[in-house]
């Protein structure tokens, strides 16, 4: 296995370098380099499997790189300060991240992840995701992309009718296609879509506020969406959602 350090702080590589020298026991190869341009020679010389990237370096930052490699064929880490911002963005494209400073538990997971799916990438479509993310695009238009063991899924936004909790998992309900449950937790993805204000009317729903065509207020409340499917409104939600509709 190949693994490829790009960030512009000499002392940050270090402790990468020896942390994962800690964690991950077998056999591996690694390299660093210190900004962009550095950064694509590597990647061109080197060919990693595994790329941690910083995201803020001194001759431009990690999207910069990206743009310029069109098929990447290794798995992805980015490596960032606290920014919610890009941290929203990677996760809607399903792009692994660490913050700064990386915890060691963190990085073997993340380790552990990225050599599982050496074989499968599906970095250019992510990367794309992640820009989308990142523009001015109607909201509704953007990508997020869910991931289960078998696929990852590419998915508007605009197309999500709600999502349903299922224990420890999430199960995506659309107009025309089959759910699909992906092992997260819904209040995962209320953190993720909130930012397109979709709505937590129940303890078990989350609900895309485009798709509400009414609120029925009999039998404690329930929303009708423009599909026909119906989402109950729990009593505890109730002034809430309400207060939501009138403000959308």
């Amino acid at each position: 296995m190949k693994i490829l350090l790009i960030d512009n702080e000499k002392e940050v590589r270090g402790l990468l370098k020896d942390m994962i020298a800690a964690v991950w026991k077998a056999p591996y190869q690694l390299q660093e380099a210190d900004g962009v341009t550095t950064g694509l020679n590597q990647i061109s010389s080197f060919q990693p499997d595994i790329v941690f990237l910083d995201v803020e370096m001194d001759d431009g930052t990690g999207f910069d790189l990206l743009a310029k490699v069109p098929r990447p064929g290794f798995q992805l880490i980015f490596t960032t300060a606290h920014n919610q911002y890009a941290i929203r963005a990677f996760r809607c494209s399903a792009i692994d991240y660490l913050l700064k400073p990386v915890d060691i538990n963190e990085l073997e997971n993340s380790l552990q992840k990225a050599s599982a799916n050496i074989s499968g990438s599906n970095l250019s479509r992510q990367m794309a995701v992640l820009l989308e993310q990142l523009s001015d695009k109607d909201n509704g238009e953007k990508q997020i992309v869910l991931k289960d063991s078998e696929a990852s899924y590419f998915i508007k936004v605009g197309d999500i009718l709600y999502c349903e909790a299922e224990g420890s998992y999430t199960k995506f309900h659309f107009k025309n296609d089959k759910p699909i449950v992906i092992s997260k937790n819904l209040s995962t993805y209320e953190d993720i879509l909130g930012h397109y204000r979709f709505i937590r009317t129940h303890h078990s729903y989350l609900v895309n506020p485009k798709r509400i065509k009414m609120y029925d207020k009999t039998d404690g409340g329930t929303l009708v969406l423009d599909s026909g499917h119906t989402v109950p409104v729990s009593h505890r939600k109730k002034d809430y959602v309400m207060q939501l509709l009138e403000n959308r």
